[in-house]
């Protein structure tokens, strides 16, 4: 008799939770097709006043939301966080490439210079005339090769007179406003920076 009373309170807790579950469905509605979980899979124990227990399922709802939203938040850090570092990174990469480009670049100008040198002179015999076009297919040859890196030659004669890419050599004959007359050796620039600026003479023109 005691077992079938046990019996019958086991029920009735059961229809009771039951009960519960329902009304807190009609408050906060499942998505269609889906039935409430079991408040014991959970890890919940329902009062048994539904009141008591809706109130428990709002609390475990805004805490879970609560909990949530932290961990969104860290995980929006954490991507921000490796975002910048990646970010760093590459700039650092960038940085060091641009750098090395220069400083193999600039090992290559007196190259460059001695190959205009040789190529000022004037080819009188065969054997040099041949020497003196394999040399400006070599000099065209590196040079493209150094353009195609990002080199270029600044302008020179008939220019005006530019600070920041000429290097003057010695007063500048007559007044007035100054151009480049003559180009002793050979600026350039290296993506858009001067990695040695133009040997020039000046003239002033009224």
């Amino acid at each position: 008799m005691s077992d079938l009373r046990a019996d019958e309170a086991t029920g009735t807790d059961s229809e009771d939770n039951d009960s519960i579950m329902a009304e807190v469905s009609q408050v906060l509605p499942a998505e269609q097709g889906t039935t409430a979980p079991d408040p014991h899979a959970l890890g919940l124990e329902l009062p048994d006043d539904r009141n008591d227990a809706i109130a428990l399922l709002l609390s475990e709802v805004a805490t879970a939301r609560g909990d949530a939203t932290a961990y969104l938040d860290d995980l929006k850090r954490v991507a921000a966080d490796f975002d910048n570092s990646r970010k760093r990174s590459q700039r650092d990469q960038a940085v060091m490439h641009e750098r090395a480009t220069e400083k193999v670049v600039e090992g290559l100008l007196p190259v460059l210079d001695t190959f205009d040198a040789a190529l000022a002179t004037e080819a009188n015999t065969e054997v040099e005339k041949q020497l003196y076009s394999g040399m400006i297919n070599t000099r065209s040859q590196l040079l493209s090769a150094l353009e195609a890196a990002g080199l270029e030659v600044i302008p020179t004669f008939g220019e005006s007179f530019d600070p920041e890419i000429h290097e003057p050599a010695g007063a500048p004959a007559g007044s007035g406003q100054l151009f480049v007359s003559q180009e002793l050796r050979r600026g350039y620039r290296l993506n858009g920076k001067v990695v040695r600026a133009a040997l020039v003479v000046l003239e002033g023109k009224e």
